[in-house]
Protein backbone atom coordinates (compact mmCIF):
# COMPACT_ATOMS: atom_id res chain seq x y z
CA UNK A 1 0.00 0.00 0.00
CA UNK A 2 2.79 2.18 -0.86
CA UNK A 3 2.12 3.18 -4.50
CA UNK A 4 -1.41 3.82 -6.23
CA UNK A 5 -0.68 3.14 -10.16
CA UNK A 6 -4.12 2.47 -10.72
CA UNK A 7 -7.30 4.13 -11.58
CA UNK A 8 -11.17 3.60 -11.65
CA UNK A 9 -13.10 6.40 -13.82
CA UNK A 10 -16.79 5.22 -13.15
CA UNK A 11 -18.66 6.50 -16.63
CA UNK A 12 -21.95 3.87 -16.88
CA UNK A 13 -24.70 6.94 -16.40
CA UNK A 14 -27.00 8.68 -18.21
CA UNK A 15 -26.43 12.06 -18.24
CA UNK A 16 -29.57 13.28 -18.17
CA UNK A 17 -28.88 16.95 -17.19
CA UNK A 18 -27.55 17.10 -21.11
CA UNK A 19 -30.39 15.80 -22.79
CA UNK A 20 -31.04 15.04 -26.16
CA UNK A 21 -27.06 15.73 -26.35
CA UNK A 22 -26.79 12.32 -24.63
CA UNK A 23 -29.68 10.77 -25.54
CA UNK A 24 -26.66 8.62 -28.14
CA UNK A 25 -23.30 9.62 -27.01
CA UNK A 26 -22.31 9.50 -23.68
CA UNK A 27 -21.97 12.67 -21.41
CA UNK A 28 -18.11 11.83 -20.82
CA UNK A 29 -17.72 12.60 -24.46
CA UNK A 30 -19.35 15.85 -24.76
CA UNK A 31 -16.14 18.23 -25.62
CA UNK A 32 -14.10 21.19 -23.51
CA UNK A 33 -12.70 23.18 -26.54
CA UNK A 34 -11.75 20.30 -28.64
CA UNK A 35 -11.15 17.35 -26.18
CA UNK A 36 -13.95 14.71 -24.29
CA UNK A 37 -14.50 15.53 -20.62
CA UNK A 38 -13.10 11.82 -19.97
CA UNK A 39 -9.63 12.72 -21.76
CA UNK A 40 -8.84 15.63 -19.54
CA UNK A 41 -9.20 13.22 -16.14
CA UNK A 42 -7.35 10.30 -18.03
CA UNK A 43 -5.09 12.61 -18.52
CA UNK A 44 -4.94 13.97 -15.04
CA UNK A 45 -4.28 10.59 -13.61
CA UNK A 46 -1.29 9.74 -16.07
CA UNK A 47 -0.03 13.07 -14.39
CA UNK A 48 -0.37 11.86 -11.17
CA UNK A 49 1.37 8.71 -12.07
CA UNK A 50 -1.06 6.09 -12.74
CA UNK A 51 -0.35 3.26 -15.61
CA UNK A 52 -3.88 1.46 -15.69
CA UNK A 53 -6.96 3.11 -15.57
CA UNK A 54 -10.44 0.77 -15.24
CA UNK A 55 -13.35 2.78 -16.72
CA UNK A 56 -16.68 1.45 -15.52
CA UNK A 57 -19.17 2.12 -19.00
CA UNK A 58 -23.09 1.22 -19.79
CA UNK A 59 -25.02 0.75 -22.64
CA UNK A 60 -24.57 3.55 -25.04
CA UNK A 61 -20.93 4.06 -24.05
CA UNK A 62 -18.93 2.51 -27.14
CA UNK A 63 -17.55 5.55 -28.17
CA UNK A 64 -15.40 5.86 -24.99
CA UNK A 65 -13.18 2.67 -25.46
CA UNK A 66 -13.15 3.91 -29.49
CA UNK A 67 -11.52 7.17 -28.77
CA UNK A 68 -8.90 5.63 -26.53
CA UNK A 69 -8.37 2.77 -28.66
CA UNK A 70 -6.22 3.09 -32.47
CA UNK A 71 -7.41 4.38 -35.38
CA UNK A 72 -5.49 2.95 -38.35
CA UNK A 73 -7.93 4.77 -40.83
CA UNK A 74 -7.81 7.69 -39.44
CA UNK A 75 -3.99 7.53 -38.68
CA UNK A 76 -3.24 6.71 -42.13
CA UNK A 77 -5.53 9.17 -43.77
CA UNK A 78 -3.74 11.58 -41.83
CA UNK A 79 -0.43 10.28 -42.69
CA UNK A 80 -1.31 10.37 -46.16
CA UNK A 81 -2.53 14.27 -46.17
CA UNK A 82 0.93 15.09 -44.09
CA UNK A 83 -0.94 16.31 -40.94
CA UNK A 84 1.48 15.51 -38.77
CA UNK A 85 0.41 17.58 -36.02
CA UNK A 86 -3.55 15.41 -35.60
CA UNK A 87 -1.94 12.81 -36.09
CA UNK A 88 -0.02 13.17 -32.78
CA UNK A 89 -2.28 13.93 -31.13
CA UNK A 90 -4.33 11.53 -32.27
CA UNK A 91 -1.56 8.74 -31.59
CA UNK A 92 -1.00 10.25 -28.00
CA UNK A 93 -4.89 9.49 -26.92
CA UNK A 94 -4.03 5.58 -27.71
CA UNK A 95 -0.82 5.56 -25.49
CA UNK A 96 -1.72 7.58 -22.48
CA UNK A 97 -1.85 4.31 -20.12
CA UNK A 98 -3.43 0.72 -19.95
CA UNK A 99 -6.79 1.01 -20.10
CA UNK A 100 -9.48 -1.89 -19.25
CA UNK A 101 -13.47 -1.71 -19.66
CA UNK A 102 -16.09 -3.09 -17.68
CA UNK A 103 -20.00 -2.83 -17.57
CA UNK A 104 -21.92 -1.80 -15.30
CA UNK A 105 -25.13 -3.18 -16.07
CA UNK A 106 -28.23 -1.54 -14.09
CA UNK A 107 -27.32 1.79 -12.80
CA UNK A 108 -27.24 0.64 -8.89
CA UNK A 109 -24.77 3.61 -7.69
CA UNK A 110 -21.42 4.67 -7.41
CA UNK A 111 -20.85 2.02 -5.25
CA UNK A 112 -21.85 -0.66 -7.52
CA UNK A 113 -19.88 0.57 -10.24
CA UNK A 114 -16.46 0.48 -8.44
CA UNK A 115 -17.02 -3.24 -7.13
CA UNK A 116 -17.05 -4.09 -11.00
CA UNK A 117 -13.86 -3.12 -11.29
CA UNK A 118 -12.74 -4.29 -8.01
CA UNK A 119 -11.42 -7.81 -9.38
CA UNK A 120 -9.23 -5.97 -11.55
CA UNK A 121 -7.78 -3.42 -9.06
CA UNK A 122 -7.04 -6.80 -6.64
CA UNK A 123 -6.14 -5.80 -3.16
CA UNK A 124 -4.18 -2.59 -3.54
CA UNK A 125 -5.12 1.22 -3.14
CA UNK A 126 -6.30 2.93 -6.33
CA UNK A 127 -7.53 6.76 -7.00
CA UNK A 128 -11.50 7.21 -8.12
CA UNK A 129 -11.52 10.04 -10.80
CA UNK A 130 -15.38 10.50 -11.41
CA UNK A 131 -16.30 12.27 -14.64
CA UNK A 132 -18.22 15.42 -14.12
CA UNK A 133 -14.85 17.10 -11.77
CA UNK A 134 -12.37 18.72 -13.68
CA UNK A 135 -9.70 21.09 -12.52
CA UNK A 136 -7.14 23.98 -14.64
CA UNK A 137 -4.01 24.17 -12.23
CA UNK A 138 -0.65 23.01 -12.92
CA UNK A 139 -0.92 20.43 -10.24
CA UNK A 140 -3.79 17.89 -10.67
CA UNK A 141 -6.35 17.12 -7.59
CA UNK A 142 -5.09 13.53 -8.11
CA UNK A 143 -1.36 14.23 -7.75
CA UNK A 144 -2.43 15.80 -4.22
CA UNK A 145 -4.05 13.17 -3.03
CA UNK A 146 -1.88 10.53 -3.98
CA UNK A 147 0.59 12.45 -2.17
CA UNK A 148 -1.29 12.69 1.13
CA UNK A 149 -2.18 8.88 0.89
CA UNK A 150 1.87 8.15 0.92
CA UNK A 151 1.77 9.50 4.46
CA UNK A 152 -1.24 8.25 5.92
CA UNK A 153 -2.61 5.67 4.09
CA UNK A 154 -6.38 5.93 4.99
CA UNK A 155 -8.87 6.79 2.54
CA UNK A 156 -8.72 10.29 1.77
CA UNK A 157 -11.71 12.31 -0.27
CA UNK A 158 -11.17 15.28 -1.93
CA UNK A 159 -14.20 18.20 -0.36
CA UNK A 160 -14.11 22.02 -1.53
CA UNK A 161 -16.15 24.63 0.65
CA UNK A 162 -19.72 25.33 -1.17
CA UNK A 163 -22.18 28.05 -0.40
CA UNK A 164 -25.19 28.11 1.71
CA UNK A 165 -27.36 27.86 -1.39
CA UNK A 166 -25.53 24.99 -2.96
CA UNK A 167 -25.27 22.79 0.39
CA UNK A 168 -28.44 20.60 -0.57
CA UNK A 169 -26.55 19.58 -3.80
CA UNK A 170 -24.03 18.20 -2.60
CA UNK A 171 -22.75 15.32 0.40
CA UNK A 172 -21.28 17.22 2.97
CA UNK A 173 -18.85 16.38 5.54
CA UNK A 174 -18.36 17.39 9.05
CA UNK A 175 -15.09 17.18 10.39
CA UNK A 176 -13.27 15.94 13.33
CA UNK A 177 -9.65 16.81 14.26
CA UNK A 178 -6.92 18.12 11.85
CA UNK A 179 -3.88 16.28 11.15
CA UNK A 180 -1.05 18.34 8.75
CA UNK A 181 -3.06 19.11 5.81
CA UNK A 182 -5.48 16.55 6.12
CA UNK A 183 -8.54 16.05 8.50
CA UNK A 184 -10.59 12.89 9.72
CA UNK A 185 -14.08 12.11 8.84
CA UNK A 186 -16.86 12.33 11.62
CA UNK A 187 -20.04 12.42 9.98
CA UNK A 188 -21.85 12.09 6.46
CA UNK A 189 -24.60 14.20 5.47
CA UNK A 190 -26.24 13.44 2.18
CA UNK A 191 -27.33 16.60 0.55
CA UNK A 192 -28.52 18.23 4.05
CA UNK A 193 -30.61 21.37 4.26
CA UNK A 194 -27.94 24.59 4.89
CA UNK A 195 -29.88 24.75 8.77
CA UNK A 196 -29.16 20.81 9.26
CA UNK A 197 -25.32 21.19 9.28
CA UNK A 198 -22.49 24.22 10.06
CA UNK A 199 -20.23 22.66 7.44
CA UNK A 200 -19.52 23.68 4.09
CA UNK A 201 -17.78 20.67 2.99
CA UNK A 202 -18.84 19.43 -0.19
CA UNK A 203 -17.80 15.99 -1.86
CA UNK A 204 -16.10 16.27 -4.90
CA UNK A 205 -15.69 13.35 -7.42
CA UNK A 206 -12.08 12.37 -6.31
CA UNK A 207 -10.83 10.03 -3.73
CA UNK A 208 -7.96 7.26 -2.93
CA UNK A 209 -9.80 4.09 -1.70
CA UNK A 210 -7.82 1.36 0.09
CA UNK A 211 -8.98 -2.45 0.10
CA UNK A 212 -10.78 -1.76 3.10
CA UNK A 213 -13.46 0.52 1.59
CA UNK A 214 -14.12 -2.66 -0.75
CA UNK A 215 -14.78 -4.66 1.76
CA UNK A 216 -17.52 -2.40 3.07
CA UNK A 217 -18.64 -1.73 -0.33
CA UNK A 218 -19.01 -5.83 -0.57
CA UNK A 219 -21.37 -5.79 2.18
CA UNK A 220 -23.72 -5.56 -0.76
CA UNK A 221 -27.58 -4.77 0.04
CA UNK A 222 -27.06 -4.13 3.70
CA UNK A 223 -25.48 -1.00 2.88
CA UNK A 224 -27.99 -0.04 -0.02
CA UNK A 225 -29.70 2.76 -0.11
CA UNK A 226 -33.97 3.04 -0.14
CA UNK A 227 -33.64 3.75 -3.67
CA UNK A 228 -31.71 0.27 -3.75
CA UNK A 229 -28.36 2.33 -4.66
CA UNK A 230 -25.01 1.23 -3.28
CA UNK A 231 -23.38 4.68 -2.85
CA UNK A 232 -19.85 5.03 -1.61
CA UNK A 233 -20.68 7.52 0.61
CA UNK A 234 -22.37 5.00 2.87
CA UNK A 235 -19.51 2.74 2.89
CA UNK A 236 -17.28 5.97 4.27
CA UNK A 237 -20.21 6.13 6.56
CA UNK A 238 -20.33 3.10 8.34
CA UNK A 239 -16.64 2.99 8.26
CA UNK A 240 -16.49 6.20 10.13
CA UNK A 241 -18.85 4.46 12.84
CA UNK A 242 -16.91 1.40 13.33
CA UNK A 243 -13.71 3.56 14.23
CA UNK A 244 -12.18 3.54 11.03
CA UNK A 245 -9.89 6.42 9.78
CA UNK A 246 -10.87 8.59 6.51
CA UNK A 247 -9.60 11.89 5.98
CA UNK A 248 -10.55 14.76 3.76
CA UNK A 249 -8.29 17.25 1.98
CA UNK A 250 -9.68 20.58 0.72
CA UNK A 251 -8.84 21.24 -2.80
CA UNK A 252 -8.52 24.52 -4.14
CA UNK A 253 -7.74 26.53 -7.72
CA UNK A 254 -10.53 26.32 -10.24
CA UNK A 255 -13.06 23.59 -10.52
CA UNK A 256 -15.74 22.71 -13.23
CA UNK A 257 -18.33 20.89 -12.77
CA UNK A 258 -18.76 19.75 -16.29
CA UNK A 259 -21.98 17.61 -15.36
CA UNK A 260 -23.59 21.31 -14.75
CA UNK A 261 -24.55 22.99 -18.16
CA UNK A 262 -23.45 26.38 -16.69
CA UNK A 263 -20.34 24.44 -15.49
CA UNK A 264 -19.62 22.63 -18.77
CA UNK A 265 -19.80 26.18 -20.58
CA UNK A 266 -17.87 28.20 -17.61
CA UNK A 267 -14.94 24.90 -18.71
CA UNK A 268 -15.05 25.48 -22.45
CA UNK A 269 -14.50 29.50 -22.25
CA UNK A 270 -12.03 28.95 -19.89
CA UNK A 271 -9.77 26.18 -21.56
CA UNK A 272 -10.54 28.38 -24.81
CA UNK A 273 -9.19 31.33 -23.33
CA UNK A 274 -5.70 29.36 -22.59
CA UNK A 275 -5.20 28.61 -26.07
CA UNK A 276 -3.23 30.97 -28.03
CA UNK A 277 -5.12 30.53 -31.08
CA UNK A 278 -8.63 31.00 -29.83
CA UNK A 279 -8.23 33.69 -27.41
CA UNK A 280 -7.76 36.54 -29.15
CA UNK A 281 -10.74 36.13 -31.36
CA UNK A 282 -12.84 34.84 -28.23
CA UNK A 283 -11.85 38.04 -26.28
CA UNK A 284 -13.06 40.37 -29.16
CA UNK A 285 -16.58 38.02 -29.31
CA UNK A 286 -17.08 38.21 -25.27
CA UNK A 287 -16.31 41.96 -25.18
CA UNK A 288 -18.59 42.39 -28.00
CA UNK A 289 -21.94 40.65 -26.76
CA UNK A 290 -20.80 42.33 -23.63
CA UNK A 291 -21.90 45.49 -24.82
CA UNK A 292 -24.62 44.80 -26.61
CA UNK A 293 -26.40 43.53 -23.39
Amino acid sequence: MTQIRKCIIPAAWFGTRFLPATKAQPKEMLPIVDKPVIQYLVEEAVAAGITDIIIVTGRGKRSIEDHFDVSYELEQTLVEKWKIKELAEVEKVSHLARIAYVRQPIPRGDGDALLRAHALIGDEPCLVLFGDDLIKWERGWAEQLIEAFAKYKSPIIAVERVTDKRVSSYGIIESAKSEWTLHTVAKFLEKPKPSETQSRLGVIGKYIITPEVFDYLEQGWSLASKDGEIRLADAFERMVRDGKKVYWLEMEWDRYDTGDKFGFLKANIDYALDREDLRPQLIEFLKKKVSEL
